[in-house]
Protein backbone atom coordinates (compact mmCIF):
# COMPACT_ATOMS: atom_id res chain seq x y z
CA UNK A 1 0.00 0.00 0.00
CA UNK A 2 2.93 2.67 1.04
CA UNK A 3 4.53 1.50 -2.38
CA UNK A 4 1.29 2.18 -4.04
CA UNK A 5 0.84 5.51 -2.26
CA UNK A 6 4.44 6.53 -3.08
CA UNK A 7 4.62 5.77 -7.06
CA UNK A 8 1.13 7.98 -7.15
CA UNK A 9 2.40 10.37 -5.11
CA UNK A 10 5.71 10.45 -7.72
CA UNK A 11 3.45 10.80 -10.49
CA UNK A 12 0.98 13.38 -9.43
CA UNK A 13 4.89 15.57 -8.94
CA UNK A 14 6.27 14.62 -12.22
CA UNK A 15 3.04 16.00 -13.97
CA UNK A 16 2.48 19.04 -11.59
CA UNK A 17 5.78 19.60 -10.42
CA UNK A 18 8.51 18.46 -13.13
CA UNK A 19 11.59 20.14 -11.73
CA UNK A 20 11.08 18.70 -8.16
CA UNK A 21 10.50 15.42 -10.05
CA UNK A 22 13.72 15.89 -11.59
CA UNK A 23 15.40 16.76 -8.41
CA UNK A 24 14.41 14.28 -6.78
CA UNK A 25 14.40 11.53 -8.92
CA UNK A 26 15.49 12.44 -12.70
CA UNK A 27 18.77 14.12 -11.97
CA UNK A 28 19.87 11.10 -10.20
CA UNK A 29 18.94 8.18 -12.36
CA UNK A 30 19.86 10.08 -15.37
CA UNK A 31 23.61 11.35 -14.18
CA UNK A 32 24.04 7.52 -13.31
CA UNK A 33 23.07 6.60 -16.30
CA UNK A 34 25.82 8.93 -18.34
CA UNK A 35 28.48 7.83 -15.65
CA UNK A 36 28.31 4.10 -16.74
CA UNK A 37 27.44 4.71 -20.46
CA UNK A 38 29.95 7.56 -21.09
CA UNK A 39 32.84 5.93 -22.79
CA UNK A 40 30.30 3.07 -24.62
CA UNK A 41 28.17 5.65 -26.00
CA UNK A 42 30.59 8.68 -26.84
CA UNK A 43 32.25 5.21 -29.02
CA UNK A 44 28.94 4.05 -30.51
CA UNK A 45 28.73 7.82 -31.94
CA UNK A 46 32.18 8.18 -33.62
CA UNK A 47 32.97 10.82 -30.71
CA UNK A 48 36.22 9.03 -29.99
CA UNK A 49 39.81 9.14 -31.02
CA UNK A 50 42.11 6.37 -31.25
CA UNK A 51 44.17 5.78 -27.97
CA UNK A 52 47.86 7.62 -27.81
CA UNK A 53 50.89 5.96 -28.13
CA UNK A 54 52.19 5.31 -24.68
CA UNK A 55 48.59 4.01 -23.99
CA UNK A 56 48.81 1.36 -26.60
CA UNK A 57 52.25 0.52 -25.96
CA UNK A 58 51.12 -0.28 -22.33
CA UNK A 59 48.00 -2.26 -23.32
CA UNK A 60 50.29 -4.25 -25.08
CA UNK A 61 52.86 -4.83 -22.48
CA UNK A 62 49.84 -6.25 -20.24
CA UNK A 63 47.93 -8.28 -23.38
CA UNK A 64 45.39 -5.84 -24.05
CA UNK A 65 43.83 -3.63 -26.65
CA UNK A 66 43.78 -0.01 -25.69
CA UNK A 67 40.62 1.14 -25.94
CA UNK A 68 39.09 4.12 -28.07
CA UNK A 69 39.96 7.37 -25.86
CA UNK A 70 35.94 9.72 -25.16
CA UNK A 71 36.31 13.57 -24.84
CA UNK A 72 37.42 14.39 -21.34
CA UNK A 73 34.42 15.31 -19.54
CA UNK A 74 33.37 17.37 -16.06
CA UNK A 75 31.09 15.67 -13.74
CA UNK A 76 27.91 16.26 -14.57
CA UNK A 77 25.88 19.36 -12.67
CA UNK A 78 22.39 19.55 -11.74
CA UNK A 79 20.17 22.36 -13.58
CA UNK A 80 16.59 23.65 -13.01
CA UNK A 81 15.84 21.20 -16.36
CA UNK A 82 18.42 18.92 -16.41
CA UNK A 83 22.17 18.66 -16.20
CA UNK A 84 25.22 20.27 -17.59
CA UNK A 85 28.60 18.64 -18.56
CA UNK A 86 32.21 20.55 -19.80
CA UNK A 87 33.83 18.17 -22.87
CA UNK A 88 37.55 18.80 -23.85
CA UNK A 89 37.96 17.81 -27.49
CA UNK A 90 40.45 15.64 -28.37
CA UNK A 91 43.11 16.84 -31.02
CA UNK A 92 41.45 16.57 -35.01
CA UNK A 93 37.79 16.79 -33.23
CA UNK A 94 35.51 20.04 -34.06
CA UNK A 95 32.12 21.14 -32.32
CA UNK A 96 30.41 20.28 -35.24
CA UNK A 97 30.98 16.62 -35.29
CA UNK A 98 29.43 17.00 -31.51
CA UNK A 99 26.52 18.65 -32.56
CA UNK A 100 25.80 16.05 -35.68
CA UNK A 101 25.48 13.41 -32.90
CA UNK A 102 23.34 15.33 -30.37
CA UNK A 103 20.07 13.23 -31.88
CA UNK A 104 22.21 9.95 -31.03
CA UNK A 105 23.22 11.36 -27.37
CA UNK A 106 19.68 12.10 -26.78
CA UNK A 107 18.22 8.29 -27.38
CA UNK A 108 20.96 6.80 -25.73
CA UNK A 109 20.36 8.80 -22.70
CA UNK A 110 16.75 8.67 -23.15
CA UNK A 111 17.04 12.68 -22.54
CA UNK A 112 14.28 14.82 -24.17
CA UNK A 113 16.81 16.63 -25.86
CA UNK A 114 20.61 17.45 -26.01
CA UNK A 115 22.21 20.63 -27.40
CA UNK A 116 26.08 21.54 -27.22
CA UNK A 117 27.52 24.56 -27.90
CA UNK A 118 31.75 25.80 -27.94
CA UNK A 119 32.14 28.21 -24.95
CA UNK A 120 36.02 28.58 -25.51
CA UNK A 121 38.15 27.03 -28.31
CA UNK A 122 38.56 23.62 -27.33
CA UNK A 123 35.73 23.60 -24.63
CA UNK A 124 31.83 22.50 -25.15
CA UNK A 125 29.31 22.56 -23.06
CA UNK A 126 26.97 19.76 -23.37
CA UNK A 127 23.27 20.31 -21.84
CA UNK A 128 20.95 17.33 -21.24
CA UNK A 129 17.09 18.82 -20.77
CA UNK A 130 14.99 16.69 -19.06
CA UNK A 131 11.51 17.44 -20.24
CA UNK A 132 9.88 19.38 -22.23
CA UNK A 133 10.54 22.70 -20.76
CA UNK A 134 7.96 24.64 -22.58
CA UNK A 135 4.96 22.40 -21.69
CA UNK A 136 4.66 24.37 -18.35
CA UNK A 137 7.06 27.53 -18.62
CA UNK A 138 7.38 29.28 -15.22
CA UNK A 139 8.53 32.90 -15.04
CA UNK A 140 12.49 33.06 -13.84
CA UNK A 141 13.00 34.32 -10.51
CA UNK A 142 15.29 37.07 -11.62
CA UNK A 143 12.51 39.19 -13.59
CA UNK A 144 15.20 41.48 -14.44
CA UNK A 145 18.66 41.31 -15.63
CA UNK A 146 19.68 45.30 -14.78
CA UNK A 147 18.19 48.35 -16.79
CA UNK A 148 16.66 47.46 -20.40
CA UNK A 149 17.71 43.55 -19.79
CA UNK A 150 14.51 41.35 -19.79
CA UNK A 151 13.84 37.69 -20.01
CA UNK A 152 11.27 37.47 -22.19
CA UNK A 153 10.63 33.70 -23.65
CA UNK A 154 11.75 30.09 -22.67
CA UNK A 155 13.87 28.64 -24.68
CA UNK A 156 13.66 24.66 -25.74
CA UNK A 157 16.94 24.15 -24.02
CA UNK A 158 15.91 25.44 -20.93
CA UNK A 159 17.42 28.80 -21.21
CA UNK A 160 15.79 32.96 -21.31
CA UNK A 161 15.99 34.35 -24.33
CA UNK A 162 16.76 37.94 -23.09
CA UNK A 163 16.09 40.83 -24.79
CA UNK A 164 19.10 43.32 -24.05
CA UNK A 165 18.50 47.24 -25.81
CA UNK A 166 21.70 48.04 -24.99
CA UNK A 167 23.39 45.41 -26.87
CA UNK A 168 20.71 45.22 -29.90
CA UNK A 169 19.03 48.57 -29.80
CA UNK A 170 16.41 47.98 -32.32
CA UNK A 171 13.99 44.92 -32.70
CA UNK A 172 11.83 43.55 -34.93
CA UNK A 173 8.97 41.32 -34.48
CA UNK A 174 6.38 39.82 -37.16
CA UNK A 175 4.07 37.14 -36.66
CA UNK A 176 0.58 36.38 -38.13
CA UNK A 177 -2.58 36.44 -36.16
CA UNK A 178 -2.02 33.77 -33.11
CA UNK A 179 1.43 33.31 -33.85
CA UNK A 180 2.54 34.62 -30.18
CA UNK A 181 3.51 37.97 -31.37
CA UNK A 182 1.25 40.28 -28.96
CA UNK A 183 2.44 37.76 -25.78
CA UNK A 184 5.79 38.43 -26.42
CA UNK A 185 4.89 42.35 -27.10
CA UNK A 186 3.00 42.62 -23.71
CA UNK A 187 5.76 40.60 -21.62
CA UNK A 188 7.82 43.15 -23.24
CA UNK A 189 5.67 46.12 -22.03
CA UNK A 190 5.46 44.55 -18.56
CA UNK A 191 9.11 44.37 -18.02
CA UNK A 192 9.91 48.00 -19.40
CA UNK A 193 6.79 48.87 -17.15
CA UNK A 194 8.55 48.07 -13.83
CA UNK A 195 12.04 49.71 -14.77
CA UNK A 196 12.67 53.87 -15.03
CA UNK A 197 12.35 54.04 -18.75
CA UNK A 198 10.18 56.07 -20.92
CA UNK A 199 7.48 54.23 -22.78
CA UNK A 200 5.66 55.39 -25.95
CA UNK A 201 3.68 53.27 -28.19
CA UNK A 202 2.29 53.85 -31.73
CA UNK A 203 -0.69 51.95 -32.36
CA UNK A 204 -2.70 52.81 -35.84
CA UNK A 205 -5.31 50.33 -35.18
CA UNK A 206 -7.36 52.67 -32.96
CA UNK A 207 -5.16 51.52 -30.13
CA UNK A 208 -6.66 48.49 -29.33
CA UNK A 209 -3.45 46.42 -28.33
CA UNK A 210 -1.35 48.68 -26.46
CA UNK A 211 -4.61 50.30 -24.67
CA UNK A 212 -4.34 48.66 -21.75
CA UNK A 213 -0.72 50.43 -21.20
CA UNK A 214 -2.33 53.64 -21.60
CA UNK A 215 -1.67 54.85 -17.87
CA UNK A 216 1.90 53.84 -18.03
CA UNK A 217 2.78 55.19 -21.90
CA UNK A 218 4.11 58.88 -22.55
CA UNK A 219 2.16 58.78 -25.83
CA UNK A 220 -0.13 56.68 -27.73
CA UNK A 221 -0.97 57.96 -31.42
CA UNK A 222 -3.52 55.64 -32.69
CA UNK A 223 -4.11 57.42 -36.31
CA UNK A 224 -0.92 58.05 -38.80
CA UNK A 225 -1.05 61.72 -38.70
CA UNK A 226 -0.55 61.98 -34.62
CA UNK A 227 2.13 59.18 -35.38
CA UNK A 228 3.95 61.84 -37.44
CA UNK A 229 3.81 64.23 -34.84
CA UNK A 230 4.87 62.38 -32.19
CA UNK A 231 7.84 61.40 -34.39
CA UNK A 232 8.23 65.06 -34.59
CA UNK A 233 8.63 65.36 -31.65
CA UNK A 234 11.69 62.77 -30.70
CA UNK A 235 13.17 63.98 -33.37
CA UNK A 236 13.49 66.85 -31.58
CA UNK A 237 14.21 65.13 -28.32
CA UNK A 238 16.47 63.19 -29.89
CA UNK A 239 18.59 66.17 -31.40
CA UNK A 240 18.48 68.10 -27.39
CA UNK A 241 20.47 64.91 -26.47
CA UNK A 242 22.97 64.73 -28.92
CA UNK A 243 23.81 68.68 -28.22
CA UNK A 244 23.62 67.34 -24.30
CA UNK A 245 26.55 64.93 -25.17
CA UNK A 246 28.30 67.90 -27.10
CA UNK A 247 28.37 70.22 -23.99
CA UNK A 248 29.86 67.22 -22.06
CA UNK A 249 33.01 67.30 -23.99
CA UNK A 250 33.71 71.24 -22.92
CA UNK A 251 34.67 72.74 -20.12
CA UNK A 252 36.21 72.19 -16.82
CA UNK A 253 34.81 68.56 -16.20
CA UNK A 254 35.38 67.26 -19.53
CA UNK A 255 33.70 63.60 -20.50
CA UNK A 256 35.08 61.83 -23.60
CA UNK A 257 31.80 60.09 -25.11
CA UNK A 258 29.97 59.71 -27.50
CA UNK A 259 26.70 58.50 -26.57
CA UNK A 260 24.23 58.75 -23.33
CA UNK A 261 25.91 56.36 -21.37
CA UNK A 262 28.88 57.60 -21.11
CA UNK A 263 26.99 61.12 -19.16
CA UNK A 264 27.28 61.34 -15.50
CA UNK A 265 24.31 59.93 -13.96
CA UNK A 266 23.10 63.33 -12.44
CA UNK A 267 22.47 64.64 -16.53
CA UNK A 268 22.21 61.95 -18.07
CA UNK A 269 18.54 61.48 -19.60
CA UNK A 270 16.36 58.51 -18.95
CA UNK A 271 16.44 56.07 -22.01
CA UNK A 272 13.11 56.14 -24.46
CA UNK A 273 11.70 52.73 -26.21
CA UNK A 274 9.19 53.38 -28.88
CA UNK A 275 7.52 50.48 -29.59
CA UNK A 276 5.33 50.29 -33.09
CA UNK A 277 2.58 47.74 -33.26
CA UNK A 278 1.01 47.04 -36.60
CA UNK A 279 4.19 48.83 -38.99
CA UNK A 280 2.86 48.61 -42.25
CA UNK A 281 -0.46 50.65 -41.14
CA UNK A 282 2.01 53.59 -41.17
CA UNK A 283 3.38 52.34 -44.99
CA UNK A 284 -0.29 52.71 -46.19
CA UNK A 285 -1.37 55.47 -49.13
CA UNK A 286 -4.38 55.94 -50.11
CA UNK A 287 -3.50 59.60 -52.05
CA UNK A 288 -0.47 61.71 -53.46
CA UNK A 289 -1.19 63.90 -49.46
CA UNK A 290 -1.10 59.90 -47.54
CA UNK A 291 1.88 58.80 -50.03
CA UNK A 292 4.01 62.14 -48.87
CA UNK A 293 2.99 61.56 -45.02
CA UNK A 294 4.28 58.05 -45.31
CA UNK A 295 7.47 59.07 -46.80
CA UNK A 296 7.90 61.65 -44.04
CA UNK A 297 7.16 59.05 -41.74
CA UNK A 298 9.40 56.05 -42.90
CA UNK A 299 12.37 58.64 -42.92
CA UNK A 300 11.97 59.64 -39.58
CA UNK A 301 12.16 56.13 -38.25
CA UNK A 302 14.77 55.25 -40.28
CA UNK A 303 16.99 58.21 -39.01
CA UNK A 304 15.95 57.51 -35.30
CA UNK A 305 17.04 53.89 -35.76
CA UNK A 306 20.56 55.28 -37.54
CA UNK A 307 21.18 57.71 -34.72
CA UNK A 308 18.96 56.91 -31.60
CA UNK A 309 21.25 54.47 -30.11
CA UNK A 310 23.32 56.82 -28.89
CA UNK A 311 21.09 59.05 -27.71
CA UNK A 312 19.11 56.45 -25.59
CA UNK A 313 16.05 56.19 -28.03
CA UNK A 314 15.40 52.35 -28.95
CA UNK A 315 12.71 51.10 -31.22
CA UNK A 316 10.29 48.30 -31.17
CA UNK A 317 8.81 47.24 -34.37
CA UNK A 318 5.98 45.12 -34.92
CA UNK A 319 4.18 43.50 -37.64
CA UNK A 320 2.12 41.13 -39.06
CA UNK A 321 3.90 41.23 -42.92
CA UNK A 322 6.97 43.33 -43.17
CA UNK A 323 8.43 43.06 -47.10
CA UNK A 324 9.73 45.20 -49.30
CA UNK A 325 6.42 45.83 -51.10
CA UNK A 326 5.53 47.88 -48.08
CA UNK A 327 7.14 50.92 -49.52
CA UNK A 328 10.73 51.73 -50.98
CA UNK A 329 12.29 52.62 -47.51
CA UNK A 330 10.88 49.27 -45.72
CA UNK A 331 14.38 47.86 -46.20
CA UNK A 332 16.63 50.69 -45.40
CA UNK A 333 14.10 50.65 -42.03
CA UNK A 334 14.56 46.33 -41.61
CA UNK A 335 18.64 46.89 -42.49
CA UNK A 336 18.96 49.13 -39.11
CA UNK A 337 16.26 46.55 -36.87
CA UNK A 338 18.92 43.84 -36.07
CA UNK A 339 17.17 42.65 -33.37
CA UNK A 340 15.01 40.03 -35.09
CA UNK A 341 12.06 37.76 -33.61
CA UNK A 342 10.19 36.04 -36.27
CA UNK A 343 7.09 34.10 -35.24
CA UNK A 344 4.52 31.97 -38.04
CA UNK A 345 4.02 34.46 -41.25
CA UNK A 346 1.64 33.91 -44.24
CA UNK A 347 3.90 35.01 -46.74
CA UNK A 348 7.47 34.27 -47.99
CA UNK A 349 8.18 38.31 -48.42
CA UNK A 350 8.06 38.60 -44.40
CA UNK A 351 9.82 35.50 -43.37
CA UNK A 352 12.51 36.61 -45.69
CA UNK A 353 12.68 39.89 -44.34
CA UNK A 354 12.63 38.93 -40.57
CA UNK A 355 14.93 35.74 -41.09
CA UNK A 356 16.37 36.05 -44.49
CA UNK A 357 19.37 36.98 -43.87
CA UNK A 358 20.46 35.08 -40.98
CA UNK A 359 22.91 32.14 -41.22
CA UNK A 360 21.53 28.65 -41.21
CA UNK A 361 24.57 27.44 -39.56
CA UNK A 362 24.97 30.22 -36.84
CA UNK A 363 21.30 29.04 -36.20
CA UNK A 364 22.26 25.37 -35.62
CA UNK A 365 25.07 26.51 -33.44
CA UNK A 366 23.33 28.71 -31.22
CA UNK A 367 20.10 25.66 -31.04
CA UNK A 368 23.21 23.35 -30.11
CA UNK A 369 22.86 20.61 -33.30
CA UNK A 370 24.10 20.58 -36.64
CA UNK A 371 21.94 22.36 -39.62
CA UNK A 372 21.01 18.35 -40.60
CA UNK A 373 19.58 18.04 -37.47
CA UNK A 374 18.05 21.89 -37.34
CA UNK A 375 16.64 20.79 -40.76
CA UNK A 376 14.80 17.32 -40.24
CA UNK A 377 13.81 18.87 -36.49
CA UNK A 378 11.78 21.93 -38.36
CA UNK A 379 11.15 20.21 -42.48
CA UNK A 380 7.41 20.88 -41.86
CA UNK A 381 8.42 24.71 -42.01
CA UNK A 382 10.05 24.49 -45.17
CA UNK A 383 7.53 21.87 -47.18
CA UNK A 384 7.23 22.93 -50.53
CA UNK A 385 10.03 25.38 -50.70
CA UNK A 386 11.65 22.70 -53.59
CA UNK A 387 8.73 23.19 -56.04
CA UNK A 388 9.96 26.94 -55.93
CA UNK A 389 13.53 27.22 -55.86
CA UNK A 390 13.72 24.43 -58.83
CA UNK A 391 11.21 27.03 -60.82
CA UNK A 392 13.61 29.54 -60.11
CA UNK A 393 16.70 27.74 -60.99
CA UNK A 394 14.68 26.53 -64.54
CA UNK A 395 14.04 30.41 -65.01
CA UNK A 396 17.42 31.21 -64.64
CA UNK A 397 18.86 28.63 -67.15
CA UNK A 398 15.78 29.19 -69.64
CA UNK A 399 14.54 26.02 -69.27
CA UNK A 400 10.97 27.03 -67.66
CA UNK A 401 9.78 28.84 -71.10
CA UNK A 402 6.46 26.49 -71.81
CA UNK A 403 7.26 23.94 -69.59
CA UNK A 404 6.04 23.00 -65.94
CA UNK A 405 8.25 21.33 -63.46
CA UNK A 406 7.84 18.40 -61.54
CA UNK A 407 6.41 18.81 -58.40
CA UNK A 408 8.80 17.81 -55.32
CA UNK A 409 8.84 16.04 -52.84
CA UNK A 410 9.94 18.56 -50.75
CA UNK A 411 12.72 19.25 -47.80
Amino acid sequence: MTDSVCVVGLLVLRRHVPAVFWWLVGYPFVALRVLTTYRATMDACGLTVPASAVRRATARMIGREAAPVPPRRSFPRPTGSGLVMRLRMATGQVPEDFMASADRLRHAWAAHAVHIRPTKPGWLELRLIGWDVLANVRRPRQQSGGLLSLPLALRDDGRWHVRHFRAVPHGLILGATQSGKSVYLRNLLCGLARQPVVLVGIDCKWGVELAPFAPRLSALPDTPDRANELLDALLEEMEARFRLIGLASVGPDTVLTSDVWGLPDKVRPVPVVVVVDEVAELFLAASRDDEKRRDAMVTKLIRIAQLGRAAGIYLEVCGQRFGSELGKAATMLRAQLTGRVCHRVNDESSAKHGAGSVDPTEVAERAGNSVEVLLSRYAKCLDGRQDVANRRIAELLGEGDGQEDEPGNGL
